[in-house]
Parts: structure tokens; C-alpha cells; sequence
């Protein structure tokens, strides 16, 4: 590394660059480091002017967050969330149902989850655990499912003529990412919470995960709540773009000065249709 008069000394990035390569010190990992935090900041402030304009505007948005296991939706929400007031915003994580919330209709315990007038909750994990998860896991039964795949786009076309904003993202990794993310989980102390044993099974079941998967899409996919596939195995891009596309949803107070760094990458925010190439297929 540089010594505290090697920094003092350097008047040019040219400098800076000349004498890492004398000493071997590989410079790009730290620069997409800077780089990326400096975009991070950006669009963090951004959030903030978003979410003052829609608590002014009382407006209701629920952004959902889907994927399978390891594709990175809880870091996603902490970088959305980090500068957030948490008066006005919030995540939902539900744990699986009660006994009692069994017996009830499957969308209830989400209604009361439901934002309220200028409110921005995130769902970390939807309704849509009975699109995928559960009929893979077998925690649900087969009636169960079908039910919900009719009721659902009506349940949110419902949602949508009562003025809730919904966004629905889908994180996309590829198999290799998922089981190189769950070997990191198992090595890091401060990770391994995270690893269950419905973890366990995401690589043995990946085709069924893939079926389902297809399924939820082509029968949920709507013109008034539609699919937005976040494709990329890359954690720092899936959360800048998926950032600015949120972003790019609303026409804030403040947005016109942010200019270009609000239009997210088309090769990574995909909104789904039929033959779109996936990467988690």
C-alpha cells in the first residue's frame, strides 16, 4: 500500500496511478469501490427527495421485492432504506402464517401491510410466496395455489383502481451465483442466520423453482402491475438500477436536476414479456 508521505505527496491522478503500478498495488477494485458509492449517494438523495414528495402528495407505494434465495433482496432494501425517515417508510417480512392466519383468506395478513397515505413500504417477500416457494416447498396444497393465481391479479387490479402504486422486481441470478452465495453465507459468522433449510434445497430444486417461476409471470404479468426482472449477478448494479427505476416512476420535485443518472441500464431492468432471455432459467 501507499505510505502516509506517498499521499501527501501525489498533485495529479497520474501520479497516483504510475507509482500502483511501480509497486504492484491493483487500483481498479478500489476505484469501482469509490465509484459506486459515489452513484450509491446519489441516488439515496435522491430516494429521499422521492419520499418527501410522496408523503406531501399522500401517495401509497408498496415496492416488492421477489427472487430466490441469495439473489439479494434484503441488501437491496437496506440500500434503499438507509436514509430513509422511518416515519413514512418501512419493510415487511412476514414470518410463515399462525395457525389462526390459516384459516383466514390468504391476502389478509398483507392487506394490513398495506401502505398508508404517503407511505413507501417494501416487501422483503410477497404474497407471492404462494407463487413460488410454497407449491416447491409443499406448503400448500394444490387447490391453495390455483386459488391464488386466479385471485391474485384481480387482488392487485383492485389495488391499482384504489390507487396504490405497486412495483413488482424479480432479482435474477444464475445457479452458479446462488450456490457461490450460499457457500459465503455458511463461512461468515454475521450471514449464517440467513441460511435455512428451504436455502438448503434452492440448487436440488432449481428447475422446479424455474417452473414455477414461469408460471407467476406468464399469469400475473399486467399491464397495471407488471414484472420488472432485475437481471444481473452483480449485488451493486442490481441495486443502483433497480434505484433508478423506481426513481424513474415518478416525476418528483428535484428529479429534473439528476438528469441521465436516473435511467436505468435496459440490459439489466428488463420488464417481462414471453421470450425475454433470462439468466435463472
Amino acid at each position: 500500500m501507499f505510505t502516509k508521505e506517498e499521499l501527501e505527496s501525489f498533485k495529479s491522478r497520474k501520479e497516483v496511478l504510475k507509482l500502483a503500478k511501480v509497486k504492484g498495488i491493483d487500483l481498479k477494485k478500489h476505484i469501482e469501490n469509490r465509484e459506486y458509492e459515489i452513484e450509491l449517494a446519489k441516488l439515496q438523495e435522491q430516494l429521499v427527495s422521492l419520499q418527501h414528495w410522496v408523503y406531501q402528495k399522500k401517495l401509497r407505494v408498496a415496492i416488492l421485492l421477489e427472487g430466490r434465495d441469495a439473489a439479494g433482496k434484503g441488501g437491496t432494501i437496506k440500500r434503499f432504506t438507509e436514509h430513509l425517515n422511518p416515519r413514512t417508510s418501512r419493510v415487511v417480512a412476514l414470518n410463515k402464517p399462525t395457525d389462526v392466519e390459516k384459516g383466514q383468506w390468504f391476502f389478509r395478513r398483507y392487506i394490513s401491510q398495506l401502505p398508508e397515505p404517503g407511505e413507501i413500504v417494501f416487501f422483503d417477500r410477497s404474497w407471492y410466496n404462494r407463487a413460488v416457494v410454497e407449491p416447491v416447498m409443499g406448503f400448500c396444497e394444490q387447490e391453495q395455489y390455483d386459488q391464488f393465481m386466479v385471485q391474485v391479479p384481480e387482488f392487485e387490479h383492485m389495488l391499482y383502481e384504489d390507487g396504490v402504486i405497486i412495483i413488482k422486481f424479480w432479482f435474477s441470478i444464475t445457479k452458479e451465483e446462488q450456490d457461490k452465495r450460499f457457500k459465503s453465507r455458511l463461512k461468515n459468522p454475521l450471514k449464517q442466520w440467513k441460511f435455512s433449510p428451504v436455502d438448503q434445497k434452492g440448487q436440488e430444486l432449481w428447475d422446479k423453482y424455474t417452473y414455477y417461476k414461469e408460471q407467476m409471470f406468464t399469469r400475473t404479468h399486467t399491464n397495471f402491475s407488471p414484472w420488472i426482472i432485475v437481471k444481473t449477478n452483480n449485488k451493486r448494479t442490481a441495486r443502483l438500477e433497480s434505484m433508478r427505476h423506481v426513481l424513474s416512476r415518478f416525476e418528483y420535485e428535484g428529479k429534473l436536476k439528476a438528469g441521465s443518472l436516473l435511467q436505468p441500464d435496459p440490459n439489466v431492468i428488463v420488464r417481462y414479456y414471453r421470450h425475454v432471455k433470462q439468466i435463472d432459467i
